[in-house]
């Protein structure tokens, strides 16, 4: 698999995120990344208002305030499956420029990122 694209992500963002979709499963987790567009570095997740439920997730994206340093999404898939939905690639083009899936069992193994097209991103997890 070739990546056009590469992201950071801190050592931190990976596991709030691991430990948000542990903490939700079997429900579908969802939430923001922040970080530095320039610098293509995740460096935190940002919890919005959302419903976590069996096989969707769903953000009020109404109640998300302005904020530059949103760069895209996070949400679980509480099976081994990564791969992003039509409804998933619908989000991914209104919402940001990187977008994460997390399979089941949430480790930086089952992590993988995606553009707003849905073409993978590589995700690199650094200290």
């Amino acid at each position: 698999m070739s990546f056009d694209i590469m992201y950071s992500i801190s050592q931190e963002a990976a596991l709030s995120i691991i430990e948000a979709c542990r903490s939700v499963h079997p429900d579908e987790f969802i939430g923001m990344l922040g970080g530095d567009r320039k610098e293509k570095m995740i460096d935190e997740l940002v919890i919005v208002p959302a419903v976590y439920g069996e096989g969707h997730s769903m953000v009020y994206s109404h109640l998300i305030p302005f904020d530059s340093r949103l760069l895209g999404t996070v949400h679980s898939h509480p099976s081994p499956a990564n791969y992003p939905s039509d409804q998933d690639l619908e989000t991914f083009a209104k919402t940001g420029e990187i977008h994460i899936i997390i399979a089941y069992p949430y480790t930086y193994d089952t992590m993988r990122g995606f553009d707003r097209n849905g073409k993978n991103v590589k995700i690199k997890v650094v200290d």
